[in-house]
């Protein structure tokens, strides 16, 4: 295996990473809500729950400091390496890609993501997760 292809294998792994990261964050929203709404237990696992808020937490501060989210900025420079152009590498990285990635402006990004992560907060507030249990 030829040190290219190693390099893409790689960007293709943080891609998939990635939007493994984004679809916990909003399918996890969705599914708590439901969860609430259906009495599903498993949706008010604190664990799970403050997974969920601090990775949503993570998404938002990037944005309010500006930063670009340090697995894009890995999958670049790992696709740079292997000697692609950025996002136009196999089928699963143009695929997901297209699935995780938009153009606008800075500022919609930081909305959407500060409008998302509030409500992440105020189902804490209509579907309580348990309390913390202690082990043994």
């Amino acid at each position: 295996m030829g040190e290219n292809v190693l390099f893409r294998v790689l960007s293709d792994l943080v891609l998939l990473l990635h939007t493994s990261f984004v679809m916990f964050v909003v399918f996890g929203l969705v599914l708590i809500l439901w969860g609430g709404f259906c009495g599903w237990r498993w949706v008010r696992n604190p664990w799970f729950r403050l997974a969920h808020l601090l990775t949503m937490g993570i998404v938002v501060a990037q944005t309010w400091w500006g930063m670009l989210c340090p697995l894009t900025t890995m999958e670049m420079a790992l696709r740079r390496q292997a000697g692609d152009a950025v996002y136009t590498g196999s089928f699963v990285a143009h695929w997901l890609g297209v699935l995780l990635y938009y153009e606008a402006p800075w500022w919609v990004f930081t909305l959407c993501y500060t409008v998302f992560g509030l409500t992440v907060v105020g189902i804490w507030v209509f579907v309580r997760p348990r309390p913390f249990s202690k082990s043994g």
